[in-house]
């Protein structure tokens, strides 16, 4: 249902007095998107991962602290999960397509890798099952 007149004159007001008050504010709203945010997010629990994995490594230190390392890595891999289930494959796909490189477009190639051909048919020609020995091979007629 679109604003009335009235209505739409009342938002303006108020989105210009908000831009003469707090320019900072009004800037750092209109360049963060929810998929920004998002991507911050996978990156810091790509970063405690990495903390958690170097817990983890010392293991000679102290059982616990690779214990707690471990318990870290798990619960950084879910959250960076989580986080990703909600950008969805499609923004993943837009980061990936505008050339930038990102934490999420790394993860949208890894993905499509992971997933292997599309229901078009193989990305790779076919090859035999057995390849040819070679021609010193000494089970090869000459």
């Amino acid at each position: 249902m679109p604003l009335s007149e009235h209505e739409q004159r009342i938002l303006e007001e108020i989105e210009r007095r908000l831009a003469e008050e707090d320019p900072r504010l009004v800037d750092q709203v209109s360049r963060t998107s929810l998929y920004t945010h998002l991507a911050r997010r996978i990156k810091l629990a790509a970063l405690a991962f990495l903390v958690g994995f170097g817990m983890l490594m010392a293991f000679a230190v102290s059982v616990a602290l690779a214990v707690a390392g471990f318990v870290v890595m798990v619960l950084s891999a879910l959250l960076a999960y989580r986080y990703l289930k909600r950008m969805g494959r499609e923004q993943l796909r837009s980061q990936q397509a505008a050339g930038r490189f990102t934490f999420a477009s790394l993860i949208a190639r890894m993905s499509d890798r992971f997933r292997g051909p599309g229901p078009g048919g193989s990305e790779q020609p076919d090859q035999p099952d057995h390849p040819d020995p070679p021609p010193d091979h000494p089970d090869r007629p000459a």
